[in-house]
């Protein structure tokens, strides 16, 4: 059987399902990560901030003056569940890991993966900051324990 005819995939050829795909609204957020900083979206009629970036505002649904602004990068945590198994690549070779919704400190709540911190000491409440998971030119924000 050829390469061209198999099913199989190698580790280079597969897909990732870590990585983002930006388009053009989220290609400024996603050059930001890269970069080491988290944006999210204010609202100047509302003035209030939400995650995950989209062109209109949730709360009011004002589409004209929803700006990017860099957060500060503090963040709580909110609730989490440690994942012992995924199939999808690459998650697989990371298990454990910790899966996590995290308050951040402009107000929204965003999904997340917490890092650099066993399980026994995650708390509801406990502060975090942003990191950011580089793989090439591409970075993921996830959360370590502030401190």
């Amino acid at each position: 059987m050829t390469s061209e005819t198999t099913s199989e995939t190698t580790s280079e050829t597969a897909p990732r399902f870590d990585l983002p795909e930006p388009d053009a609204f989220t290609q400024a957020y996603w050059d930001a990560a890269a970069e080491g900083k988290l944006l999210l979206r204010r609202c100047g009629a509302c003035g209030r901030t939400h995650h995950y970036p989209r062109e209109f505002c949730p709360h009011c649904w004002n589409e004209d003056e929803v700006r990017w602004v860099e957060a500060e990068g503090a963040a709580t945590l909110y609730t989490w569940s440690v994942v012992h198994r995924n199939d999808l690549p690459p998650f697989g070779g990371r298990t454990p890991y910790v899966a996590a919704v995290v308050d951040l400190a402009e107000g929204p709540r965003m999904m997340t993966e917490v890092v650099e911190c066993s399980e026994e000491r995650l708390r509801v409440g406990m502060e975090l900051r942003v990191a950011f998971r580089t793989q090439g030119e591409k970075a993921v924000p996830v959360f370590r324990p502030r401190g």
